[in-house]
């Protein structure tokens, strides 16, 4: 095979993209569980291994934001009942803070799954699209430049 031209570190095959978005787009319903299980099975592969870390550094994020806020959520409620006043029915403050906390929530997921549609689109068309920070630390992990090419 003297005469065929060598593979670029960016180029990628229909395999590697199919796992890449898998790694992406299973984060949705397989949490940070999908993600490991790519980068194990596909661990030889730069271009797999580095959006599933992508993924799995995003679920780790992730979990961290929800136990802020579970963590908030259960500090008001006891901060809210130990000083409401002696009166029947529920605190007021609990009553407020139920919805923005709610709706931190969802807003929490909604992003997760519009960065893995987003992300799982561009692995999918084979880029090296990288978070904006987490991008940077998947590539210090594995070693690798953009573009996947090796770091010395």
């Amino acid at each position: 095979m003297a005469g065929a031209t060598p593979i670029s570190a960016g180029a990628t095959t229909q395999e590697e993209r199919t796992m890449a978005v898998l790694a992406h787009v299973l984060q949705v319903v397989g949490c940070w569980i999908a993600p490991l299980i790519v980068l194990i099975i596909k661990r030889e592969s730069r271009f797999v291994s580095f959006h599933a870390l992508q993924a799995l550094f995003l679920q780790v994020l992730y979990m961290v934001l929800i136990g802020v806020f579970v963590v908030a959520w259960f500090t008001a409620i006891f901060v809210t009942v130990a000083h409401a006043p002696q009166t029947k029915g529920a605190p007021m403050g609990i009553f407020i803070l139920m919805p923005i906390v709610w709706l931190g929530w969802i807003w929490l997921w909604a992003m997760m799954l519009v960065v893995a549609i987003v992300y799982g689109i561009k692995a999918g068309r084979g880029e090296w699209a990288e978070y904006p920070v987490l991008g940077r630390w998947a590539r210090g992990v594995l070693k690798i430049g953009p573009g996947g090419a090796p770091i010395p």
